[in-house]
C-alpha cells in the first residue's frame, strides 16, 4: 500500500510567503512600469498582507465548516486569477487591488494546511512536521525575491507567472483526501479559540513578522542605496533569508521537540535581534547578507514555534486557531512597511536598526512568562509539546 500523498500540503504552504514578499526585489522596476515612485509601489506588500490578515480572523473556522479539501482547491484557483490580474494591471491602483485579491485567496489556504498536517502527524513527530512546513514557507520566501529579480531582467510582470503555474499544479495534483479530512468531532466553535496558549502564539507571530517583513523590505532598499546592487543582486540577498531557514528547518523542528516552544522562541528571538542589527549596521554587502541569513534561521524556528503553539491550543478547531495566529503574523507584516520605511527614509541606519525592538519585545514577554511559570507548581517539562 502506497503512502498517502502529503507533499502538496507543504508545497501549497510555500505560496503564502512567496506571494507576500515577491515584490520586494522588484519595487523599483514595478514603480517605473506603473509610473509611480518606489515607496508607493512598496505598498504592494501591505496590499497583500492586510486582506490576508483580516480574513484569517475568520477564515480558519469557516473553512473547517465548509470542508478543507474544497476550500484549498478554490483558494488556489482564485490565486491564479489574482496573479493574472497583477500582470495586466495598467496603473498602481489596479495593481494594488489585484495584490489585495492575491492576499485574500491565501487566507483560506494556509491555516487549513497547518490543521491538516497537525491532524495527520503523530504527536512525537509534530515538531519535525512543523519544521518542514516552516521549511516550505522559508523556501517560498527564499525563492520569491530571487525568481522575481531574475524575471525583472526581462519584464517585472513575468514574476507572477511562477506562483500561478504552481497553483495550477496543486489544483491538478492535490493531497490525498485521507490527509485533508478533519479528525475532530463536533462543530468548530469560536469559543475554543479563547485560551492563553493561542494568545502567546498570536503575540509571537505578530512581532516575528513585524521584524521579518521589515528586514526583507529594508534589506532590498539598503542593497541598492548603500551597495548599488541591481534586481538580481537584491534577489540574492532576499533569497538568503529563506535558503538559510530551508537548510536548517529540520534542525529547528528537532529543537522544538527538545526544548519546547517557549524556550525555542526565546532562542530564536535572540538570534533574530542579532541578525537585524548586523543587517542594519554592517558596513559591507557581505555583512548585510550575513545578517539576513541569521534572521532567516530565526524566523523559521519562530514559525515552527507559532504553528505548534497555535495548532495544539484548540484541538476542536485547529484551523481556526492557526488562522488567528497567521492573522496576527500578517498584520505584523502589513504594518512593517508603514512603520519601518519612514524611519529608514529619515535615517537609514538607525531606522533599519529600530526593527530590533520587535524581537526584544517578544523576549520580554517570554521572560515574564518564564518568571510566572517558575513560581507555579506542576509546570510541564519545557521540552514537551503539550496537546
Amino acid at each position: 500500500m502506497r503512502s498517502p500523498r502529503v507533499w502538496p500540503l507543504y508545497a501549497a504552504g510555500a505560496l503564502g510567503p512567496y506571494g507576500s514578499t515577491m515584490v520586494t526585489s522588484i519595487v523599483q522596476e514595478a514603480a517605473r512600469g506603473l509610473g509611480t515612485r518606489p515607496e508607493f509601489a512598496s505598498g504592494a506588500v501591505t496590499a497583500y498582507m492586510l486582506p490576508f490578515a483580516a480574513l484569517m480572523l475568520v477564515s480558519g473556522t469557516l473553512a473547517e465548516r465548509w470542508g478543507r479539501a474544497r476550500m484549498i482547491r478554490l483558494s488556489l484557483a482564485a490565486s491564479v486569477l489574482a496573479c493574472l490580474l497583477c500582470t495586466l494591471a495598467p496603473d498602481l491602483n489596479s495593481f494594488l487591488a489585484a495584490r489585495a485579491l492575491h492576499g485574500a485567496t491565501n487566507a483560506f489556504t494556509t491555516p487549513l494546511l497547518v490543521a491538516a498536517i497537525t491532524d495527520s502527524t503523530p504527536r512525537h513527530r509534530l515538531g519535525r512536521a512543523m519544521g518542514w512546513f516552516a521549511a516550505a514557507q522559508a523556501a517560498g520566501q527564499a525563492f520569491s525575491p530571487l525568481v522575481s529579480g531574475a524575471a525583472a531582467l526581462v519584464d517585472w510582470r513575468a514574476a507572477f507567472a511562477f506562483p500561478a503555474l504552481c497553483a495550477v499544479l496543486l489544483v491538478a495534483v492535490p493531497a490525498d483526501p485521507s490527509v485533508t479530512v478533519r479528525r475532530a468531532t463536533g462543530r468548530p466553535t469560536w469559543g475554543a479559540l479563547v485560551n492563553r496558549r493561542l494568545a502567546l502564539a498570536c503575540a509571537l507571530s505578530f512581532l516575528c513578522y513585524l521584524a521579518a517583513v521589515g528586514l526583507t523590505v529594508l534589506a532590498a532598499l539598503r542593497s541598492e542605496d548603500a551597495f548599488g546592487l541591481g534586481p538580481l543582486g537584491r534577489g540574492v540577498v532576499g533569497a538568503s533569508f529563506g535558503i538559510a531557514g530551508l537548510l536548517l528547518a529540520d534542525a529547528c523542528g528537532r529543537a522544538l521537540e527538545r526544548f519546547g516552544p517557549k524556550r525555542l522562541g526565546a532562542i530564536a528571538n535572540a538570534l533574530l535581534a542579532g541578525g537585524l542589527l548586523i543587517a542594519a549596521l554592517g558596513p559591507s554587502a557581505a555583512l548585510l547578507l550575513a545578517g539576513v541569513t541569521m534572521a532567516g534561521v530565526a524566523v523559521t524556528a519562530l514559525r515552527s514555534t507559532v504553528h505548534a503553539l497555535a495548532a495544539t491550543s484548540a484541538p476542536a478547531n485547529r484551523a481556526g486557531a492557526s488562522s488567528l495566529a497567521l492573522s496576527a503574523q500578517f498584520f505584523g507584516g502589513a504594518l512593517a512597511p508603514l512603520l519601518w520605511i519612514p524611519l529608514y527614509s529619515t535615517a537609514p541606519a538607525p531606522g533599519f536598526a529600530a526593527t530590533v525592538l520587535a524581537p526584544l519585545t517578544a523576549l520580554a514577554i517570554l521572560g515574564a512568562l518564564a518568571l510566572l511559570a517558575g513560581r507555579a507548581t506542576g509546570t510541564p517539562r519545557p521540552g514537551r509539546i503539550e496537546p
